[in-house]
């Protein structure tokens, strides 16, 4: 009868079974394997022309250790710490401006669904090449930023992408500028708190600032939360901005030498690719362990509608 029960089941959803197989297949060939292979690659010696060379952990030491036979690879440090700075630079803001944006696009004025478009385009198109083209045209020594500052301020002010102490800076604001994404996520949070606790609170006589932080803050934490973690692990991978404003090379000093530029330079640049494979897992674990310690941290920041 178990048997005759199993065999049954399996008929009625032979259908459901059929409809996965592309994506099993996908998912298994486009996937699933390329992880477990490029796992393999991390501890290989691999030039793309030649076939891999077991060497252990050699790539690993290499980033963290080093001696005198491998030296230590400074640049994979220093591109981790690039990448750190711009991620808990760039998200806070993101997400401060997002919220900032979603409660003005909350408010009950006319052509309020035009301006929700409008404020949604550049997550669009920020992360495009022309966008970046456009960036570094922007922010250079005679583009139209310095142009504005000379004629209306009368100042001198420096080359934004030349130089190393704001080149990485562009590129935040650039970031930043594209909020769109976790200004929907915002606005529909916003949507679901209900107006009696904003009316109960007037009655009781709290003032704007203190319903924000009494009703809308707690009431929109798990959206926080989930804007936070998507929004830091999307950092994390940042590329095409900084492979563009910087010519593909990092620059000016390194300055901009994101974790996956380096990724990129190391693997398709320098064909090391059993280096760069190395990297990659290093960052998978690096994203894994900060929304470990990002979920552990949310239990007594993050409010759900049942109390939890």
């Amino acid at each position: 009868m178990k048997g005759k029960s199993l065999g049954k089941l399996i008929h009625n959803n032979i259908s459901s079974y059929v409809f996965l197989i592309p994506w099993l297949l996908g998912f298994f060939v486009l996937t699933f394997y390329p992880m477990i292979y490029s796992l393999y690659l991390s501890f290989t010696q691999y030039d793309i022309l030649r076939p891999p060379q077991w060497i252990g952990i050699r790539n690993f030491f290499v980033m963290f250790g080093g001696n005198d036979q491998y030296p230590k690879d400074t640049r994979f440090l220093n591109s981790l710490f690039v990448t750190f700075r711009f991620v808990f630079i760039s998200v806070p803001l993101k997400l401060v401006f997002a919220l900032a944006v979603a409660m003005l696009m909350n408010q009950k004025l006319r052509l309020i669904p035009f301006y929700r478009t409008i404020y949604y385009i550049p997550t669009l198109l920020g992360g495009s090449v022309a966008i970046a083209v456009l960036w570094r045209r922007l922010f250079a020594a005679d583009g139209i930023i310095n142009a504005i500052l000379r004629a209306v301020f009368n100042a001198n002010p420096p080359a934004w992408i030349s130089n190393p102490q704001y080149a990485l800076y562009t590129l935040i604001l650039l970031a930043v500028w594209q909020f769109g994404s976790p200004m929907i996520i915002f606005l529909a949070g916003l949507k679901q708190i209900p107006q009696e606790y904003y009316e109960a609170a007037s009655v009781d006589g709290a003032g704007k600032v203190r319903q924000f932080l009494a009703i809308t803050l707690p009431s929109l934490s798990p959206i926080i939360f989930f804007n936070l973690v998507m929004q830091m692990i999307s950092a994390f991978q940042s590329f095409t901005q900084a492979f563009i404003v910087s010519g593909g090379s990092g620059g000016p000093v390194d300055s901009t030498m994101f974790y996956s530029l380096y990724l990129y330079l190391k693997g398709f640049a320098f064909y090391e690719m059993g280096y760069a494979s190395a990297m990659a897992w290093v960052l998978l674990l690096i994203i894994a362990g900060l929304t470990v310690l990002t979920f552990r941290a949310s239990g007594s920041l993050v409010t759900y509608g049942s109390g939890e």
